[in-house]
């Protein structure tokens, strides 16, 4: 009976344990995992890019992490064709900020092959109101893309 009890306690100590750290894992991506997912990406464009964005666009295969999605458009015309479904098929040059900052222009501009650059906009939180907050995102080329992954400030 004193083993049933100890081992019966040593279970819920562990739920217990568990519960909590789920309960601290971060409600927002963070840097390094927008950072982690932008590699994921461009491995997976670089080896089918129609399926990987089908993945992109489902948030299937780990690319939808809490607020955290990879986007990409074609860097010749300017076209995105991954992120979020408000955005599939705009141009993503013709996107600024509430600021104005065209925010878009400056990731067709410094996206580059093999090199991973920031670019800091305004920008509304999934699920939530369309209030901007600051967001930063990882941007390269692609083969014919610029992909970015972002994070919220």
């Amino acid at each position: 009976m004193f083993r049933k009890l100890t081992i019966g306690l040593a279970c819920v100590s562990a739920l217990a344990a568990s519960s909590a750290a789920f309960a601290q894992a971060p409600a927002f991506g963070t840097a390094p995992e927008a950072k982690a997912m932008l590699e994921k990406a461009v491995t997976a464009v670089k080896a089918d890019k129609a399926k990987a964005f089908a993945s992109f666009k489902a948030g299937e295969a780990g690319f939808k992490d809490r607020d955290l999605y990879p986007f990409c458009a074609n860097l010749a015309d300017g076209i995105i064709n991954a992120g979020p479904p408000s955005l599939i098929g705009k141009n993503l040059k013709d996107l600024k900020d509430a600021a104005g900052k065209a925010f878009g222009e400056e990731m067709a501009k410094t996206a580059a092959e093999g090199k991973v650059s920031e670019v800091s906009y305004m920008f509304p939180r999934p699920g939530t109101d369309t209030t901007p907050v600051q967001k930063v995102s990882f941007i390269t080329k692609v083969t014919d893309q610029v992909c970015g992954v972002g994070y919220y400030k």
